[in-house]
């Protein structure tokens, strides 16, 4: 006797409204999800390499344990903390961290604005000049950092040939605390004055051309167009930049480390001239093999950046409530 297999017309309708329910959980699956799939790669990757290990860190901050030994870990509380407070060395690193700063960011940012300023013209062969002055921040920072080394060598260097051409002695770079700073400066302005440029040029090439158009009909010169029209129009960029610019002072690492060319560069010179917080950190995780200092040292600069970030707030609230 043949047995029959078709579904019953009955439970036909409650087939359809199972399969309608299970497309309509995965729609909602499908719609609410997706978003935090596509981001998770995102907070996985930041977890593992940036979260992480500002956490470790900050425990390691927290005991004495020598490179060699990671394993073995001695909790000291806060002492690597007060130590810090204590040691001169480190005051020495944040002053010429500060000093350093100040002398590659402000004429740096002063010169990227002049620059942009020249580049919002219409200029026959703006866009070799954008290039250009672009050329500098895609140079990896050994190899320039090499060469002004050696245009500022002591003996045979060209800028103390040059300046020997107009009765100037010969001056010892690297030794001399100012000398050394300014060179390590210079290597920083080459590299990022092109930078900052085509940010600026960007948020001027923002500005509504009828803001020039008004400004030239009240009788306005093109100085005075700069100072009230274009000035005002980026000052948030401007802002930008000055933020961009003392995150990366603070974490200076390359450029004084090559310039010193041996041991030297390690320490910022024989009398810590140049020393800055990121060589204090290699110093003393690299050289004195003790890690919970450098991890201190880390979290200083943490906290400093934290600073920064707070100023920067604050001078944001204060422009804008003028405006």
């Amino acid at each position: 006797m043949a047995i029959s297999t078709s579904t019953p017309p009955d439970s036909a309708p409650a087939i359809g409204a199972e399969r309608q329910r299970r497309r309509t959980l995965l729609h909602r699956l499908d719609v609410r999800g997706a978003p935090y799939a596509f981001v998770a790669p995102f907070f996985i990757v930041f977890a593992a390499f940036s979260f992480y290990p500002l956490i470790y860190t900050s425990w390691i901050s927290l005991h004495r344990v020598e490179l060699s030994t990671l394993n073995l870990m001695e909790w000291v509380g806060f002492d690597n903390y007060t130590a810090l407070w204590a040691d001169d060395r480190f005051w020495n690193a944040l002053l010429n961290t500060f000093t350093i700063g100040v002398l590659s960011t402000v004429p740096q940012l002063l010169m990227a604005l002049g620059l942009a300023h020249l580049l919002n013209y219409q200029l026959r062969g703006s866009t070799f000049f954008r290039v250009a002055a672009l050329t500098p921040y895609a140079t990896s920072v050994g190899a320039a950092a090499l060469v002004f080394t050696m245009l500022f060598e002591r003996d045979f260097g060209m800028i103390n040939w040059m300046l020997s051409l107009v009765g100037v002695d010969h001056i010892d770079w690297e030794n001399n605390k100012w000398a050394a700073q300014t060179a390590i400066s210079s290597i920083v302005i080459w590299r990022w004055t092109g930078y900052n440029a085509l940010l600026y040029l960007a948020a001027m090439q923002a500005i509504p051309r009828d803001r020039y158009e008004a400004a030239a009909i009240d009788g306005a010169s093109r100085w005075q167009q700069f100072l009230k029209v274009t000035v005002p129009g980026i000052r948030s960029t401007i802002v930008f930049t000055i933020v961009l610019s003392t995150i990366g002072a603070t974490q200076l690492f390359g450029e004084p480390l090559i310039f010193g060319q041996g041991p030297n560069g390690i320490t910022g010179g024989a009398d810590n001239q140049y020393q800055t917080l990121g060589l204090l950190l290699y110093e003393e995780g690299w050289k004195n093999y003790q890690m919970g200092r450098a991890a201190t040292v880390a979290w200083a600069m943490f906290l400093l950046l934290i600073l920064v970030f707070v100023v920067q707030r604050i001078v944001k609230r204060v422009l804008t409530r003028r405006t």
